[in-house]
């Protein structure tokens, strides 16, 4: 592992107001200013309102792509690097700007291990009620969300793959700053949100990322052109570093997949393993999966790519890393085996259509929240996640709806709780006459 090496000539701080006018004025900083200023953030040494006020400066006058590059790496060292050099295989990891429904990695850390790609994920913390990638592997009896650097290298270098939460020595600075941009509302610049994302992403040891980046209702990033800006700013910046990178642009304007929830999404990630499962998540997958193994140099043309995760994932060797993978971090894999062994929740009830129709739009936001109050996310640290509940069988853009029939189907314990999320999944749905043109669920590739 390395840290950062000290400046090697004389660099004259200057006052934080000075920076702050300087940003606002629309001005670049060098690469002494913003490693004074991630610093002085980690030492605690810039007080937090002048801290605030610089990240909004920057949050209205932007950063050059220059600006975001240096941002990056010095985030990136203001902590530890993990050397994954012993290992020979190709280090590629994925990452999610966050989705409801989206049990993607699930599926593609396995798949990709079969493939021979070493896979060094960590998750950090999603934004509103999405749940969590750890969430969901927490549903898993045994499963360890959480592994020393040492036993994370060591596990990645013996089976391929790790799954687990973001180390604290790792871009320490990353958790100050997004602390105070949740509360000054500038999670959404587009170079604080690259800095953020890629400098934890590389420490991790990965030489290449391929980014999902979503866009729509469900997500933070509710602008189109602003998710393709976003995926740009990031493989650009990745590229600077010398690091391979490619993104994609995705809908989040309806939920992906069947289910949401925690057991529910893990059991839909099974049959995903198993080469079921619905049109939306095979495509993401398949597509997804298909630009990491060329990123990973793995399969040169487009349909070597796509041949190999098809036959990974028919095979059943996918299925099996994920196994691997579950019983290396001390989760039980008869659950994997035998997936009604997850619990169940004691009632199940249909949200009815209102009328007939086709359904026009989803409000995913709402879904998200709905589960969430029903116990499938935490309002509070000290909460348990019900593993049981959620929704399942969800309806999507474009289905044709009779009066009474099932829009989903939902999972619950708490008959207050569900009365409570019932209202977020009747205004949800939205049902019209004619029939809407789905949206396209990958709308650009950026490379």
């Amino acid at each position: 592992m390395t840290k950062r090496t000290p400046p090697q000539r004389r660099f004259i701080k200057p006052a934080f107001n000075s920076l702050i006018e300087k940003k606002r004025d629309g001005q670049e900083f060098t690469q002494e200013e913003i490693r004074y200023f991630i610093d002085s953030t980690l030492d605690g040494e810039m007080p937090q309102h002048q801290l605030a006020a610089l990240l909004m400066a920057i949050y209205f006058a932007n950063m050059s792509a220059q600006e975001t590059a240096i941002l990056t790496e010095e985030m990136m060292l203001s902590g530890e690097v993990i050397d994954l050099s012993h290992i020979a295989k190709p280090k590629i990891d994925k990452y999610s700007t966050g989705g409801v429904g989206d049990k993607t990695a699930l599926v593609l850390v396995p798949l990709a291990m079969a493939a021979g790609v070493v896979v060094p994920m960590m998750c950090g913390a999603e934004h509103d009620y999405i749940v969590s990638t750890l969430e969901k592997l927490a549903s898993i009896p045994g499963f360890k969300t959480r592994l020393s650097i040492d036993a994370f290298r060591s596990q990645l270098a013996r089976i391929g793959g790790a799954i687990v939460a973001q180390d604290e020595s790792l871009a320490p600075v990353d958790a100050r700053l997004l602390e105070l941009r949740r509360e000054t509302g500038t999670i959404p610049s587009l170079p604080l949100i690259t800095g953020s994302v890629l400098s934890k992403k590389l420490a991790e040891g990965s030489e290449g990322l391929v980014i999902d980046v979503k866009w729509g209702n469900g997500s933070f990033i509710k602008d189109l052109e602003q998710a393709k800006q976003l995926a740009r700013a990031m493989t650009r910046v990745g590229r600077s570093m010398k690091r391979r990178c490619v993104a994609l642009v995705t809908d989040m304007n309806q939920p992906l997949g069947d289910s949401v929830g925690t057991s529910l999404e893990v059991k839909e990630a099974i049959k995903l393993l198993q080469g079921e499962g619905t049109d939306d998540m095979k495509e993401l997958v398949l597509k997804l999966g298909m630009e990491i193994v060329r990123l990973a140099g793995v399969a040169g043309s487009t349909l070597s790519a796509k041949q190999t995760v098809q036959r990974h994932l028919s095979d059943g060797s996918a299925l099996a890393k994920f196994k691997e993978l579950v019983k290396a971090q001390g989760g039980d894999v008869s659950y994997l085996d035998h997936p009604e062994k997850f619990p169940v929740a004691k009632h199940i009830r249909k949200l009815p259509a209102p009328k007939r129709g086709y359904v026009h739009t989803i409000n995913t936001a709402m879904i998200a929240r709905g589960v969430h109050l029903l116990g499938a996310g935490k309002e509070n640290p000290s909460d348990k996640v019900d593993h049981s509940v959620g929704v399942s069988e969800i309806k999507k853009v474009a289905t044709q709806m009779k009066q009474g029939e099932p829009l989903m189907m939902i999972h619950y314990n708490d008959e207050a709780k569900c009365e409570q999320a019932l209202e977020y999944f009747k205004n949800a749905y939205r049902l019209a006459p004619k029939r809407p043109t789905p949206p396209p669920l990958i709308v650009e590739r950026v490379a």
